[in-house]
């Protein structure tokens, strides 16, 4: 019988490019577990603590650190080393009293340092939403989390608030809804795929085409120095309304 399942392993060689792993020192490199965020767009923990901010130096120590309960993703202890880290999330290490947001960049997915008033919420996009029995709305988020939002009057179209491709603010770690950022024109908005990765602005257009999707609608992005970047909603997320509500690395 065959071998089912995909494999436990994996080699330095195919690893996502943004990883800042040495691909010739040696043959494995640690694969994150299934989780909120696909390997393509995460950060393992053991890779986080090992080779980015080098608080260990082996996969040994980063457990050590991991049982001991010293670190944090999105406010809760997180014990899984080979846990995904992706877009948005919000890491706590206790040992050097830093928290971090993953955040992409034209290298892929840094870790930007932020401080102790920011690492109190996250921002998530929706993905997707669906009407369930009863007229409550349910929302899919980009980090794999869903959120109920109840309708007291379903026949009152007013009261859904949310849009697809719209943002979230949650707070940590009690990961409450406490803010709603719309997709729209003059909303702060940060590219998180395609060739402009990583660049930020103010969104100054949004191109609907008859008889295309919304996802494909063509969006026009003017950044502080006046330069315009066009990309598509799907690589977009609102990060604030005329400012952007988390801290931004400086794009050259």
């Amino acid at each position: 019988m065959g071998r089912k399942g995909g494999r436990r392993s994996l080699k330095r060689k195919p690893a996502p490019q943004f990883w800042p792993i040495h691909r010739k020192e040696d043959i494995w490199v640690v694969k994150p577990s299934p989780g909120p965020h696909p390997i393509s767009r995460c950060l393992p923990l053991t890779l986080v603590l090992r080779d980015m901010l080098g608080v260990a130096k082996t996969r040994k120590e980063v457990k050590a650190i991991i049982s001991e309960e010293k670190v944090l993703v999105d406010g809760k202890v997180q014990k899984e080393e080979l846990f995904p880290t992706g877009v948005m999330d919000v890491i706590s290490i206790s040992d050097i009293e830093k928290t971090y947001r993953v955040l992409p960049s034209e290298k892929g997915l840094i870790l930007h340092p932020v401080e102790k008033d920011e690492a109190g919420f996250k921002l998530c996009r929706i993905e997707n939403k669906s009407t369930l029995s009863g007229g409550h709305v349910q929302l899919n988020l980009h980090d794999g989390r869903n959120v109920l939002i109840k309708v007291k009057d379903p026949q009152k179209p007013e009261e859904d608030l949310y849009q697809t491709f719209d943002t979230l603010k949650i707070n940590l770690p009690e990961q409450e809804v406490i803010g709603h950022i719309k997709l729209t024109e003059g909303a702060s908005a940060l590219i998180a795929k395609g060739k402009n990765t990583g660049k930020h602005g103010k969104i100054v257009a949004i191109e609907k085409r008859a008889g295309q999707k919304h996802r494909g609608s063509l969006v026009t992005i003017e950044d502080e120095k006046g330069n315009r970047f066009q990309t598509t909603v799907d690589y977009v997320f609102a990060v604030g309304d005329a400012k952007p509500q988390i801290s931004l690395p400086e794009v050259e």
